[in-house]
């Protein structure tokens, strides 16, 4: 798809994305989630969805697959961290899409629910990275999540020394290569992409963020 077809789906499908967008910030207000302590989750929820508004084009197989990814993107964390079941997510996503589209988002959010673990290594094991690369759309849809947490990670933020070096950021620097090989599955399905100008973004994130800690 190009990316002007693309920016035509959504345009044409604005109104539902607003809807599940409301929806989605208002599931994680309800359970008081907030992003690095203070911010309402949403504020996580809308950066994980810009990245799909850049670069959905580049994995979107039909008109008929963007609204479940966008709901994926939305809802990407309401099993794990808002207190849904699988099947509160497929009644959310049928209200809102087609049983076949339904069925797609919800196994999106499915396949991005870290498992049970005692650390972060046993969240996201190999069973929960598997999972990703079964599922279409799931590597693409993580790697917006990931390419947000970095983007928000590496930048200054009000009150703190502008080259606050956070705790995560070396976390996803460490964990660079073996975090896109373990959601690339080498598909030639365009629904399994991780697409090489996301990636860029993202390394980009990172290159930007070590020059300016070694100038500082």
């Amino acid at each position: 798809m190009t990316r002007e077809e693309f920016e035509a789906c959504m345009q044409r499908h604005a109104a539902k994305i607003e809807e599940i967008r409301q929806l989605a910030h208002q599931l994680h207000a309800s359970v008081n989630q907030k992003y690095d302590n203070d911010l309402p989750y949403g504020f996580h929820l809308d950066m994980v969805v810009q990245g799909i508004r850049d670069f959905g084009h580049l994995v979107c197989a039909c008109e008929d697959d963007v609204i479940p990814m966008f709901f994926g993107g939305y809802f990407h964390d309401s099993i794990e961290d808002a207190r849904l079941t699988y099947n509160d997510v497929m009644h959310t996503a049928r209200l809102h899409m087609t049983e076949e589209q339904a069925l797609m988002a919800t196994e999106i959010v499915y396949a991005l629910t870290n498992d049970k673990g005692r650390n972060r290594g046993e969240r996201a094991g190999e069973r929960y990275y598997a999972g990703i690369r079964q599922t279409p759309y799931a590597p693409f849809i993580k790697l917006c999540d990931r390419l947000a947490n970095v983007s928000y990670s590496c930048r200054p933020k009000p009150g703190q020394d502008p080259f606050y070096n956070s705790r995560m950021k070396k976390v996803y620097k460490s964990e660079m290569g073996h975090f896109l090989e373990s959601i690339d599955p080498h598909s030639t399905d365009m629904r399994f992409r991780v697409p090489k100008e996301t990636v860029l973004r993202l390394s980009e994130c990172l290159i930007d963020d070590l020059e300016r800690e070694e100038k500082g």
